[in-house]
């Protein structure tokens, strides 16, 4: 983690947890393992030191997307897969806001998997946190681009015989520059990984175990299956690739760091809101 300055050291003191709660009730079902996100999130923008109004949370649809709602920061309820859109947009305008995608692995993976691979590839200096609990959980248990294939429900009885989509692979291939993976159910560990997230230059992405109670109970068993696995791989894409690929998906930690530039404004300037107006002005 790096290192903090005695004036950040300050505004950690002074901040906790309880500041960024909104005080809205969270509807998610009793032992939802986005409650262990929230908390961890809520921890760690209080280690990290910026007020609420400096911090800005986009998210799209589904039962994690609700979470901006929870907390005392900027927030914006997106559409289903067009977080991360939003989210470019807020920070290219307004780069001086701390800027903080959620979402879960429906949104993220399926209808915004190319809005995914892309704030990959563009490298925007900004977070991106998903509740993976490999199921649709909203819209009542239909399979997610990350359930196994063999997983047998109503819905898909006899699994659906997919290969699942690997986010940590395809984020590190696609130009990420922070990858790594917590589980809900270790908030103050996923703290700490927010807290390094954000403070790593250029795009950042971290995967969350997160259980769904209600259509995957049988997931409680991750929390004996998580491992902390310290081999954090640097500058490497191909060996990062290679151990993701490799990874059974329940190392925790951080997986990969890089070292490309990150993109924290246009490249070109904006123009003033009279000029564009000037290119639509129809002739009479």
């Amino acid at each position: 983690m790096n290192d903090v300055t005695a004036t950040e050291a300050h505004c950690v003191r002074a901040l906790a947890a309880k500041d960024f709660m909104s005080g809205a009730h969270p509807i998610w079902c009793p032992g939802c393992g986005d409650y262990g996100v929230l908390a961890g999130l809520e921890r760690a923008l209080a280690l990290h030191g910026r007020p609420p109004h400096e911090v800005a949370l986009i998210s799209g649809i589904g039962c994690s997307s609700r979470l901006p709602a929870y907390t005392n920061c900027y927030g914006f309820h997106g559409v289903h897969g067009r977080a991360l859109a939003f989210a470019t947009g807020l920070k290219l305008a307004r780069p001086d806001l701390e800027v903080i995608t959620v979402g879960g692995d429906g949104d993220g993976y399926s209808i915004g998997g190319n809005h995914f691979i892309h704030a990959c590839r563009r490298n925007v200096d900004m977070l991106y946190i998903v509740m993976d609990n490999r199921v649709y959980g909203m819209t009542k248990g239909q399979p997610s681009p990350t359930t196994e294939p063999d997983w047998d429900s109503e819905i898909a009885p006899g699994g659906i015989g997919l290969r699942p989509f690997n986010p940590l692979a395809v984020a590190v291939a696609s130009g990420a520059n922070f990858v790594a993976r917590a589980f809900a159910g270790q908030p103050d560990h996923l703290a700490q990984l927010v807290v390094e997230g954000i403070r790593w230059p250029g795009f950042a992405f971290i995967e969350v175990l997160s259980p769904c109670i209600t259509f995957r109970p049988e997931q409680f068993d991750w929390k004996a299956k998580v491992r902390h696995d310290e081999a954090m791989i640097q500058n490497d894409r191909a060996a990062a690739i290679a151990a993701t690929l490799a990874d059974d998906g329940f190392n925790l930690g951080v997986v990969f760091k890089g070292e490309r530039a990150a993109v924290t404004k246009p490249s070109q300037p904006i123009a003033p809101l009279s000029d564009i107006e000037r290119q639509f002005t129809v002739g009479t």
